[in-house]
C-alpha cells in the first residue's frame, strides 16, 4: 500500500511578502502582558474565594446549629412527655416499689439514655430508685466526670419522678452521622465549661464555631458546633506557588516566542504558495480525497469528495465517527469497517462500501486507504481515495434482478402446470371412489330386506368414506379454480364448523405426535362469507405446521406440547379472526414476509409453498394474514376475514363433484 507524505516547499524568491507594521512585529509581547493580567486576576480570585468560603462555612454552621438545636430540644421535650405519661400511668396502675423497676417504661428509658430514675413521695423521700446499670463502654466521659442532667415531673398525689440522663449519650443519639463528620458538637454552660461532647478534641484553634442557647428546654446550657475543616488562607495555597512558577516560565517562553515568530514569518510565504498549488491540483481531480488522523477525525477533503457526499468541506473537517454520510441502518457495520481501517487492516486492493448522500439517496463507492506520514516520516493518519460506482452497481443490480425474476417466473409456471395436472388427474380417481361407494351403499340397502341386516358401523363408515371423497373432490376443484385465476366460491359459512372440521381431520396425527389441542370457539359467532373449503385448508395447514414444529422438540412432562385454535369477532362485528398458536420453538426472529416467500421453508422436506398459498387464499378473501411470537414462547398465526363480502353467484350449468 502506497503512502502519502506531507512536506513543506522551500521559500521561493517570487513570493516576497510586504514588511509587516511595527504593531504586528511586537505581537510576541502580547502573551506576556496577558499572562500578567491573568496572574493578577488569579490572585484576586483566590482572595475573594477565601472570603466566600468562610462566609459559606459560616452560613452552613449557623443553619446546622439551629437545626440541631431544634432536634435536641424536641428530644428533651419528648423525653419529658414520656416521663409525664409514665407518672400518670404510675398512679393509675398503683405500682409497688418492687414492680417499679420492672415497668416497661423504666426499662425503655434506661435503654435510651436515662442513667437513673427516682420515685419521691410528698416529703421528697425516696420510694423507689432504679440505680445505674452496669458500666456502659460507649460512655467513657460520663463515667469519668459524672456529668449528667435530670428531668423532674410532679405526681398528682404528691411527690415527683426524677430521671437523670447522660447529655453525652443524648447528643450521640441525636446528632446525625453526616453532621458529626462535619462538626464537633458540644454542650457548654455559660462559663464555657464543657458539659457533654461528641469528641475528645477541645482545641478550637482557628476553626469557626457557633453557639446557640437551649433555653428554656435546658437551663444554663448552650449547643456549640465547631467546624472540623479549616479554610486555608489564600496566600498559603498551592495556586499561589504555581502562579509564581508560572511567571518564571512565561518570561522564558516569551523570549523563545520572540525568536520563533521571526522564523514562522519567513516560512509563511512558502506555506501559502504550497497550499495554493496543492489546492488547485486536488480540486482539479475527479477522485475524492479524504485525510484522517489516527483517531478517525477528518483532516481534509477535496471538492470532489464534498460533491460526492453533498456536504461542504467546512462541514466535514474536524468530524469524528460516526460520519453523516454513513447509512443510519448500517452504523454498526460502518463502525467495524472504520476500526479495521484505523488498525491498518484495510484491503490493499480497496473495498466497496455504501454511503448516503445528503439528500438521502444511497451512493456506492470503492475506497483505497494508504498511510499518511508527515515530513519527518511519522505516521499521523490515513489518506483515502474514493471512486463513486453507483451507476455501475445499479446496472449490475438491474441485470441480476432480471435474471432472478426470469428464473422465479419459470419455477412458478412449472409449479402451476404440475399442480393443474395433479388436480386434473386426481379428479378421475376421486369420482370413481365416490361412484363405487354410492353403488356399494345402494346394493347393501337393496339387499338388506332379503338378507341379514347390515352392520350400522359399516354403513356409517361407507357414508363417511363418501363424504371424504366428495370433500376431496371439492378441494381439487377449488385448487383448479384457484390456479386458473378464478374467484373463490364465496358463500355463508360458520368459521366454528370450519375450524372444528379441519381439526377433526388431523385428530389421528395430533394424537400420534402426543400433542394436546384446545378449541376456543366464540359462541354466536357471526357467519362469514368465504370459501369454506379453502379456509379449511388454511386451518389444516396452520395446525399441521404447528404439529410438525412441536414434534421436532423432545417430550417434556413439565411442558407438554400444546396447540390452541380459537375464533373471535372484533368489537365492531365487521371482521372475524381465526388464531392458531403453539408453545413450540417460535418464529426465531423471522417475519411474515420471509415465512410466506415462495420456496422458503424451515422443513428439510418442505416445498415452501404452504404459507404462501395460505396468504394468497386469505388475501383473495380481502383478509389479512399475520404471524408473531406467542406470549410465553411459540408461534402465533392469525387470519382476519370480513363478514360482509358479496356471495358468489352460481355459474350456469355448474355441477357439484360427487
Amino acid at each position: 500500500m502506497s503512502s502519502h507524505r506531507l512536506v513543506t516547499a522551500p521559500p521561493r524568491p517570487l513570493l516576497a511578502l510586504p514588511p509587516r507594521p511595527a504593531l504586528r512585529r511586537g505581537l510576541w509581547a502580547l502573551p506576556l502582558l496577558i499572562s500578567l493580567a491573568f496572574v493578577a486576576a488569579v490572585l484576586l480570585w483566590l482572595r475573594a474565594d477565601e472570603h466566600a468560603e468562610l462566609e459559606r462555612q459560616r452560613t452552613e454552621l449557623i443553619s446546622d446549629a439551629l437545626s440541631l438545636q431544634a432536634q435536641v430540644s424536641a428530644r428533651i421535650e419528648h423525653e419529658s412527655a414520656l416521663l409525664a405519661a409514665f407518672a400518670a400511668a404510675l398512679e393509675a396502675r398503683q405500682l409497688s416499689p418492687a414492680a417499679f423497676a420492672a415497668a416497661p417504661e423504666v426499662q425503655q428509658g434506661l435503654r435510651r439514655f436515662w442513667v437513673a430514675l427516682t420515685w419521691l413521695d410528698a416529703g421528697n423521700r425516696i420510694v423507689a430508685h432504679v440505680p445505674d446499670l452496669a458500666p456502659r463502654p460507649d460512655l467513657p466521659s460520663l463515667v469519668a466526670t459524672g456529668l449528667s442532667a435530670h428531668l423532674r415531673v410532679p405526681l398528682a398525689s404528691g411527690g415527683a419522678l426524677v430521671a437523670r440522663y447522660s447529655p453525652t449519650d443524648m447528643l450521640r443519639q441525636n446528632v446525625p452521622w453526616w453532621l458529626a463528620r462535619k462538626y464537633d458538637v458540644r454542650l457548654v454552660d455559660s462559663f464555657g465549661d464543657v458539659i457533654a461532647s461528641t469528641t475528645d478534641n477541645r482545641d478550637l484553634g482557628d476553626r469557626q464555631f457557633h453557639r446557640t442557647s437551649l433555653e428554656p428546654t435546658l437551663s444554663d446550657a448552650y449547643l456549640e458546633l465547631i467546624a472540623r475543616d479549616r479554610v486555608t488562607p489564600w496566600y498559603r495555597s498551592l495556586p499561589v506557588a504555581m502562579v509564581a512558577g508560572f511567571l518564571v516560565l512565561i518570561g522564558a517562553i516569551t523570549a523563545l516566542l520572540r525568536r520563533q515568530v521571526h522564523d514562522v514569518s519567513r516560512a509563511e510565504a512558502a506555506w501559502r504558495t504550497e497550499a495554493a498549488w496543492r489546492g488547485a491540483m486536488e480540486d482539479s481531480l475527479t477522485v475524492g480525497l479524504r485525510a484522517r488522523d489516527l483517531d478517525g477525525r477528518i483532516l481534509y477533503v477535496n471538492r470532489a469528495f464534498a460533491d460526492m457526499v453533498g456536504y461542504g468541506a467546512d462541514e466535514l473537517n474536524g468530524l469524528r465517527p460516526p460520519m453523516p454520510y454513513w447509512p443510519p441502518d448500517a452504523l454498526d457495520e460502518s463502525m467495524q469497517r472504520h476500526r479495521r481501517n484505523m488498525a491498518g487492516d484495510a484491503p490493499r486492493g480497496g473495498y466497496e462500501a455504501r454511503w448516503r448522500h445528503r439528500d438521502g439517496r444511497p451512493i456506492d463507492i470503492i475506497l483505497f486507504e494508504a498511510p499518511l506520514v508527515d515530513a519527518s516520516g511519522r505516521h499521523i493518519g490515513w489518506m483515502g481515495s474514493v471512486l463513486e460506482i453507483t451507476e455501475r452497481k445499479r446496472l449490475e443490480e438491474r441485470e441480476r434482478r432480471q435474471t432472478d425474476t426470469m428464473a422465479h417466473h419459470a419455477r412458478l409456471t412449472m409449479l402451476g402446470e404440475i399442480a393443474s395436472t395433479l388436480a386434473h388427474e386426481l379428479n378421475q380417481p376421486l369420482s370413481a371412489i365416490s361412484s363405487y361407494n354410492a353403488g356399494v351403499m345402494n346394493s347393501l340397502q337393496r339387499a338388506a330386506p332379503e338378507a341379514a341386516p347390515v352392520d350400522p358401523t359399516v354403513l356409517r363408515a361407507l357414508q363417511r368414506l363418501g363424504e371424504q371423497a366428495a370433500h376431496a373432490g371439492r378441494i381439487v376443484q377449488r385448487i383448479r379454480q384457484f390456479l386458473t385465476r378464478r374467484e373463490p366460491q364465496l358463500e355463508t359459512c360458520s368459521l366454528n364448523a370450519i375450524v372444528q372440521g379441519g381439526v377433526d381431520l388431523l385428530r389421528r396425527e395430533i394424537a400420534r405426535q402426543q400433542v394436546q389441542i384446545t378449541l376456543t370457539l366464540q359462541p354466536e359467532l357471526a357467519p362469514a362469507v368465504a370459501d369454506a373449503v379453502l379456509i379449511e385448508q388454511v386451518v389444516i395447514n396452520l395446525v399441521r405446521n404447528a404439529v410438525d414444529a412441536l414434534a421436532a422438540q423432545p417430550v417434556d412432562p413439565e411442558r407438554p406440547r400444546r396447540i390452541e385454535a380459537c375464533t373471535l369477532q372484533t368489537p365492531d362485528r365487521r371482521f372475524v379472526r381465526i388464531d392458531v398458536r403453539d408453545n413450540g420453538p417460535g418464529l426465531q426472529g423471522r417475519r411474515i414476509e420471509a415465512l410466506c416467500a415462495p420456496f422458503y421453508s424451515t422443513k428439510v422436506e418442505g416445498m415452501g409453498m404452504g404459507l404462501a398459498i395460505c396468504r394468497s387464499i386469505v388475501e383473495a378473501h380481502h383478509g389479512a394474514f399475520d404471524a408473531t411470537e406467542a406470549p410465553g414462547g411459540g408461534a402465533w398465526f392469525s387470519m382476519t376475514l370480513p363478514v360482509d363480502l358479496p356471495m358468489t353467484e352460481p355459474a350456469p350449468g355448474a355441477k357439484a363433484l360427487a
